[in-house]
């Protein structure tokens, strides 16, 4: 492990580099996106069985997520890193010689079963390395970097589509995960001393996993993440359909929902890091939830009043995401501090459930709700709620004794 002080003089370059490995998600889903239409040409295949790389990629990360963590808790943080990034990088080259549909399938999964990793063990790194308003502020600032990921993802892949064809998208993410192995290899410390570490074998994961499902307060602060994030997903998820049906846009104008996306979620990280000293943690929350709370109500007005104008519509993503970033470092750290023995662990639930969810979103109630823009603010709206709900519960757990 390296020295306190070497770790302490180069935050600057950890934060940056836990803000590119939880990037390669979204680079993930969003790149190849603009390049489907070739794909389907070249592979002789169609839109369905394109869209299964998505929903096998969503899979494989799920169910890794739950082993990201535990493993880094047993074998160090930088070694599942380093060994996530290289499996990453085969994956994408072989992606970009792909001549069947059934090997991208295949290729997919192992890029999902290798994307989590940074984004797991990340969380726990923050808080390896510190605790309290510190541990908010330095999470707050991967938040707002990672932030741009899902609007520069598409334009990325859109122009590499446009210069050079579909495989350029996949030679990109092996380049850019091939830049991340190098930048952990050299500038990421092992932040978990050998001494701490939890033994990995099956009955001490099968008491890990246990004792996690069984603590309350940590269960149900996982799901007030997972929950505030649907409110906002459920637009992501259901984008074709609200901006090209609902609001007249075209396939070149996706911008519309992920620019202020973007803007909201750096905009609430930024706020986030400022007054991650001043505010008290139930502070934070308090406000970030007002502010939803006021998106919310006026993006319901608007789909009754039902204007003529996109921009009406999507101001309630960008002062939703607003409120949503302000709040993600202080839920996150709530959940982590519930079990600090094993932080990667917890880590990784907080990711299962988070994707799990999302994964029943993208197939069961972003369909049930774009039906119109009133059902979607409606849909989003419940989710808000039950966020809320779950934060007042989970504080309540966390200052009571577990069972």
């Amino acid at each position: 492990m390296a020295e306190p002080g070497a770790v302490r003089t180069d935050l600057r370059a950890i934060t940056l580099i836990l803000a590119g490995l939880a990037m390669l998600g979204p680079f993930s889903i969003n790149a190849y996106l603009p390049s489907f239409n070739e794909m389907a040409a070249v592979l002789h295949t169609d839109r369905v069985a394109l869209q299964l790389t998505i929903s096998i990629y969503f899979a494989a990360f799920a169910f890794m997520s739950l082993w990201h963590g535990a493993i880094s808790d047993a074998l160090g943080r930088r070694t599942v890193v380093l060994a996530g990034l290289a499996l990453y990088t085969l994956a994408s080259l072989g992606c970009a010689l792909a001549t069947r549909i059934e090997q991208l399938w295949v290729l997919r999964a192992l890029q999902g079963c290798s994307a989590g990793a940074g984004i797991v063990i990340g969380r726990a790194v923050v808080r390896d390395l510190h605790d309290g308003p510190l541990a908010r502020r330095m999470m707050s600032q991967v938040v707002m970097l990672y932030g741009l990921a899902p609007a520069v993802a598409p334009l990325v892949g859109g122009a590499l589509q446009v210069a050079f064809g579909w495989r350029a998208v996949f030679l990109f993410l092996a380049l850019l995960a091939a830049g991340l192995f190098a930048a952990v290899a050299l500038r990421l410390p092992e932040t978990l001393p050998a001494a701490v570490r939890q033994p990995f074998k099956a009955r001490a994961l099968a008491a890990g996993y246990a004792e996690l499902l069984r603590h309350r307060a940590f269960m149900v602060w996982a799901c007030a993440y997972a929950l505030m994030f649907g409110a906002f997903f459920v637009y992501v998820l259901s984008a074709p359909v609200f901006l090209m049906q609902h609001l007249g846009l075209g396939e070149a104008d996706f911008i519309w929902l992920f620019g202020p996306a973007t803007a909201g979620l750096i905009g609430g990280s930024a706020l986030a890091g400022r007054y991650a000293v001043r505010w008290s943690g139930d502070k934070t929350l308090v406000r970030a939830f007002g502010v939803m709370a006021a998106a919310t109500v006026y993006n319901l007005a608007v789909c009754v009043a039902a204007p003529r104008g996109a921009v009406w519509y999507v101001a309630y993503v960008f002062v939703f995401n607003l409120g949503m970033s302000l709040a993600i470092p202080t839920l996150t750290m709530r959940a982590l501090d519930c079990v600090p023995a094993r932080r990667g662990t917890g880590s990784s639930v907080q990711l299962f459930v988070q994707t799990g969810f999302n994964a029943f979103i993208a197939a069961v109630l972003a369909p049930l709700a774009w039906g119109s823009p009133l059902s979607l603010a409606i849909a989003a709206a419940g989710l808000w709620l039950c966020a809320g709900l779950a934060v007042l519960l989970a504080s309540r757990l966390a200052r009571a004794p577990q069972a």
